[in-house]
């Protein structure tokens, strides 16, 4: 899509690599490289609580389910922008598209991670191996796809920087053949995630009664965790633009993303109400005002949805950067609960079973999302990432 007049190409942003922030990160990503060494030396068992009644936990939870949800800026950029064609957006796009594509690589080898038998991932696909009925093999495609057509979709800023000796006499026709497929590929960065994005949800409808009431959607599931995907795409776009506003004192994009907020009240609206109106059609609303630990976290994330539609109700709201800020990062709260909830804590395999994450577990999220930020800020730095800040 061609860049609009008024829009400053993007540019590196320069600056030191090695600053106190990221020797920090760098030594987090360090400890979660131990652990990896240490979980595929000795196996799960060594660095996790994963049993048979809880095969999968934090790594699948929040690094995929959760993960993935957080990395689609890309995606609703991509929607924006190419399928409805709000090209005002367009300074946004690319930003976004570079946290997706670390955020969706990441949820990858969260997966090989998370494997028993790590060396038979390629199983997945082969035929005589791969279960094509199954949902998780649908996830595991379309994430791989995605992964492949958002880094395609990057490489031209790549090409522009490191290209050298022969390869910087290649890189314009790489760019051509980049710039043909752009249509192939934009059609592919909007239908995958749609479909991977709701067969997450699909998961827990596979769980059937094991999964408390206030979650178990049924068929109404892979619509709410592709609508609340979106959301977590524009939140996440709307708080990593503030961040790298104040982070690197750039001007703000107050009246961009005030008009982003105004797609987020309606969609967060919607959603809304097909949230409650799912609960009041299972007679699922006992359940929330009973004495129990799913209730009080199912209100937890209620109010993490609410709270934002009433914050981003009013166009003052919208473009009042605190409370846009403010909404979200409830936005990101609240899907990340709506995901921690089905899957872990309203997820119930039987008696005497129970999970919570071990410190090694912990430190592989932690590092993944350490590594993630650190990769962000230097190549922000190194690669023409951002626009061009106009001149005073």
């Amino acid at each position: 899509m061609a860049e609009h007049a008024h829009v400053h190409p993007p540019t590196p942003l320069g600056g030191k690599l090695v600053t106190p922030v990221t020797l920090c990160l760098a030594a987090i990503s360090l400890a979660t490289g131990v652990v990896m060494v240490v979980r595929f030396i000795f196996g799960l068992g060594a660095v996790t609580n994963l049993s048979d009644g809880y095969p999968f936990g934090i790594w699948i939870v929040y690094d995929v389910v959760i993960g993935s949800a957080f990395a689609c800026g890309g995606y609703t950029m991509a929607l924006l922008v190419y399928i409805f064609n709000k090209g005002e957006y367009h300074p946004l796009v690319r930003p976004a598209l570079l946290a997706s594509v670390f955020g969706y690589s990441l949820a990858a080898v969260s997966v090989i991670m998370d494997m028993g038998r790590y060396w038979n991932a390629w199983h997945i696909f082969w035929p005589g191996y791969a279960n094509v009925n199954s949902v998780l093999f649908e996830v595991a495609t379309c994430i791989s796809l995605y992964i492949l057509v958002m880094w395609i979709e990057f490489s031209p800023a790549f090409l522009d920087k490191f290209a050298v000796g022969f390869l910087k006499k290649v890189v314009p026709d790489v760019k051509k053949i980049v710039a043909k497929l752009m249509f192939l590929l934009i059609a592919l960065g909007v239908l995958l995630p749609s479909m991977h994005q709701s067969s997450l949800g699909s998961m827990l409808l596979i769980l059937g009664d094991q999964v408390n009431p206030l979650w178990q959607s049924g068929y109404l599931l892979p619509l709410e965790y592709l609508m609340t995907a979106v959301l977590l795409g524009f939140a996440v776009v709307v708080v990593e633009a503030t961040l790298v506003s104040v982070g690197f004192r750039r001007p703000m994009e107050t009246p961009l993303l005030a008009k982003l907020a105004g797609f987020i009240w309606g969609l967060l609206l919607a959603y809304l109400a097909l949230r409650i109106g799912g609960l009041a059609l299972r007679g699922a609303f006992p359940y929330a005002f009973a004495v129990s630990l799913e209730a009080f976290w199912f209100w937890v994330e209620m109010l993490c949805f609410i709270a934002p539609l009433i914050l981003l109700a009013k166009p003052a709201g919208r473009g009042n950067p605190g409370k846009l800020f403010g909404a979200a990062v409830l936005l990101m709260v609240g899907g990340f609960m709506l995901r921690v909830n089905g899957f872990l804590v309203g997820y119930e395999t039987g008696p005497g079973w129970q999970y919570f994450p071990s410190l090694p577990e912990l430190i592989v999220t932690v590092g993944l999302i350490s590594f993630e930020i650190l990769a962000y800020i230097v190549l922000v730095k190194l690669l023409p990432i951002l626009p061009a800040v106009k001149p005073a």
